[in-house]
């Protein structure tokens, strides 16, 4: 098998069948085989039902796994490669905002650039509010100066690489899961190309703003210690701080007389050092919830039932 498509699916049940048809036309006469893998996430519609009947008509190579509840995109992620047959894998969306055809000319870089293992898109123009896009810059800039890898711009988890690549993943078995910083992590050369997304071809994004501000924190904890060193800093500074405001006081009450300030004062500072030291807490609190999670060895996703083309 030269090309596995990897695509998870939550709630695009209007999506998958329009999404195959344009994987077989944007791939007629390619010469090589490909498959399609198929990751119904817990969906509430009628995803698994319009996968099951795509598979059972089998227009090209296709399986179907579906998850036992809604364990999230970067467990469908996890799993499509498990079971990815390819000599190059594709992860790509369900709702044709990621074009097949692009699919096709990143194969086609591989092929002929054997020094590049993956190929990524970035979106070089953006359908977004300025409030956003301000949001998403400052998170790539923030992570790039914590972590010790480099995440490129406007990257997504639109991209094809070779299966070394994908072993080398797999290899990586964290619950929590964030995959531009896993693809930064395992290195590779990879070649960055641009693309415009389209508009979604049925159905609204399961992304909001807040369910980015989760992932970018995830992203921060995941790839970064900062964060705990940051904690450090906070009680340093604010220690030093109290030593000479301390001084000040006493010396203000023994060489000038001037009463020592009393409850407002000490009200404010109060409730300066218990913020601090909550914020500090709850820093120290996410790697800890983390590392539990981590501790308790539970798989990344449970698959209820798996459809592949051998079966039909």
């Amino acid at each position: 098998m030269k090309l596995s498509l990897v695509v998870p699916c939550y709630n695009e049940a209007e999506n998958v069948a329009p999404f195959q048809a344009a994987v077989i036309s944007a791939f007629e006469g390619c010469g090589y085989d490909y498959e399609i893998v198929f990751i119904n996430d817990g969906s509430k519609d009628a995803t698994l039902h319009n996968l099951k009947k795509i598979h059972s008509e089998q227009k090209c190579p296709v399986k179907v796994i579906s998850f036992s509840r809604n364990f999230g995109k970067e467990a469908g992620l996890f799993a499509g490669l498990q079971y990815a047959s390819g000599e190059y894998i594709s992860l790509i969306d369900a709702d044709l905002q990621q074009r097949p055809e692009i699919v096709r000319d990143m194969v086609k870089i591989l092929d002929e650039q054997p020094q590049y293992d993956v190929v990524a898109a970035y979106q070089d123009r953006r359908r977004e509010g300025k409030v956003l896009s301000f949001f998403k810059k400052s998170f790539y800039s923030i992570i790039n100066k914590l972590s010790d890898v480099t995440l490129q711009s406007d990257a997504s988890d639109f991209r094809t690489f070779r299966r070394s690549v994908r072993d080398s993943i797999l290899s990586l078995t964290e619950y929590h899961r964030f995959s531009k910083g896993i693809f930064a992590w395992v290195g590779y050369d990879t070649y960055f190309i641009p693309y415009t997304a389209c508009e979604r071809a049925s159905g609204t994004t399961k992304w909001n703003f807040w369910k980015l501000t989760e992932y970018a924190i995830e992203g921060i904890i995941g790839y970064s210690t900062a964060p705990l060193r940051l904690a450090t800093v906070l009680g340093t500074v604010t220690g030093i701080a109290a030593i000479f405001y301390l001084i000040w006081v006493v010396a203000e009450k023994l060489f000038r007389g001037i009463a020592v300030p009393g409850y407002a004062t000490i009200i404010v500072l109060i409730l300066l050092l218990g913020s601090i030291q909550l914020f500090c807490i709850g820093i120290i609190g996410e790697y800890v919830g983390r590392t539990f999670e981590q501790s308790k060895d539970r798989p990344v996703y449970i698959a209820k039932e798996v459809l592949t083309y051998e079966e039909t």
